[in-house]
C-alpha cells in the first residue's frame, strides 16, 4: 500500500494535471497576472495560521526561491522557445530530485533501481509531452537555459525544505503570497494591463485553491516525511496526467503514445517504490 507521504504527493500531483487544463482556458491573460493572482489565493487558506507564518528570513528566502523563482523561469523559457520542448526540459525536476536527494539528504543511497526508474520516468513524460506536439523543433534555443534553470529550481527547493530548520506546513502559504506579489510586480513591469471577466476570476480561483494552492501544501508534508527517491518518480505522474486532462477538455482521443508513456510512468512508479521498501526495516529515508 500506498504510505501517508506518497499519497500526499499523489494529492499535489492530482491537482497539478488540472494546470495546463485551466492554463488553456485562461491563456488570454498575461502569465504573470495569472500566477501572480492565483499565488495570492492560493495562500488565503493559510491566513487563518498567520502565527504559523513566523520562519528564519532563510526560510522565507528558500520559499520564494523555489515558488517565484520557479515560475519566473519557466516563463522566460515558455517565451524564448519552442514551448512543447521548454516543457520538456522543465520536466526534468522528478528526475533532478531523484540524482540529487543524496546530495542534499546526508545517509540517502541511489540504487541501480532509482536510476533505471528515473529514466523510464522521463522517456515516459517526454513521449506524454511530444506524443501530443507533432514536430520537435530541434534546434537549439537559449531559452532551454531557464527550462533547465527552473527545473533545478523546483528540484533543489524541494529537497532544501529538508536542510533548513523544521518549518509548519502553513507557512507555504507565506510563500506563495511573497511570491505571488513579486509576481504581480513582474506583470506590472513587463506586461501590458489585462480586464478579468468574473468567469476569469472564477478559472483563478480554482487554480490559486487547487494547483498553485493546496498542492504545495501537499507536497511539503509529503517531502518532510516522504522519500525523496520515490517522491520524484511518482512526479512524472504529472506530465501524464496532465496531457491526459487535456485531452478529455478539448474533445481528443487518447493516442498510442499516452498509451506508451502511461505504461513507463506507471511502471517506473512501481519500480522505484518498491526499490526503497527494504530500507523501511533499517532507517527512515533521508535521516541524517
Amino acid at each position: 500500500m500506498l504510505s501517508g507521504p506518497n499519497l500526499h504527493a499523489l494529492g499535489a500531483i492530482a491537482l497539478w494535471s488540472l494546470l495546463a487544463t485551466l492554463g488553456l482556458q485562461l491563456a488570454h491573460l498575461p502569465p504573470f497576472l495569472l500566477t501572480g493572482i492565483a499565488l495570492v489565493i492560493g495562500s488565503v487558506p493559510t491566513w487563518p495560521l498567520l502565527r504559523h507564518w513566523r520562519v528564519p528570513l532563510r526560510t522565507l528566502a528558500l520559499g520564494v526561491y523555489g515558488l517565484f523563482g520557479f515560475h519566473f523561469l519557466l516563463f522566460i523559457a515558455l517565451r524564448t522557445a519552442p514551448p512543447v520542448e521548454a516543457n520538456l526540459v522543465n520536466y526534468l525536476w522528478p528526475l533532478l530530485i531523484v540524482v540529487l536527494s543524496p546530495l542534499f539528504l546526508p545517509g540517502m543511497r541511489l540504487r541501480l533501481a532509482h536510476g533505471v526508474a528515473a529514466v523510464l520516468g522521463f522517456t515516459g513524460a517526454a513521449i506524454a509531452i511530444l506524443g501530443g506536439a507533432g514536430t520537435v523543433a530541434g534546434a537549439w534555443s537559449w531559452g532551454y537555459v531557464p527550462a533547465l534553470g527552473s527545473a533545478f529550481i523546483w528540484a533543489s527547493y524541494s529537497l532544501a525544505t529538508r536542510r533548513v530548520p523544521p518549518f509548519p506546513t502553513a507557512a507555504v502559504g507565506l510563500f506563495g503570497l511573497v511570491s505571488g506579489l513579486l509576481s504581480l510586480a513582474c506583470h506590472a513591469v513587463l506586461e501590458a494591463p489585462a480586464t478579468l471577466t468574473p468567469r476569469d476570476g472564477l478559472l483563478l480561483a480554482l487554480m490559486g485553491l487547487g494547483p498553485l494552492g493546496a498542492a504545495f501544501l501537499l507536497w511539503d508534508k509529503a517531502l518532510k516525511s516522504g522519500d525523496a527517491r520515490q517522491i520524484g518518480i511518482l512526479s512524472y505522474l504529472t506530465p501524464l496526467a496532465s496531457t491526459a486532462c487535456l485531452l478529455l477538455a478539448t474533445g481528443r482521443s487518447p493516442s498510442a503514445s499516452v498509451a506508451l508513456a502511461a505504461i513507463l510512468v506507471i511502471g517506473a512508479a512501481v519500480l522505484g517504490t518498491r526499490a526503497s521498501r527494504p530500507e523501511a526495516a533499517g532507517a527512515q529515508p533521508g535521516a541524517a
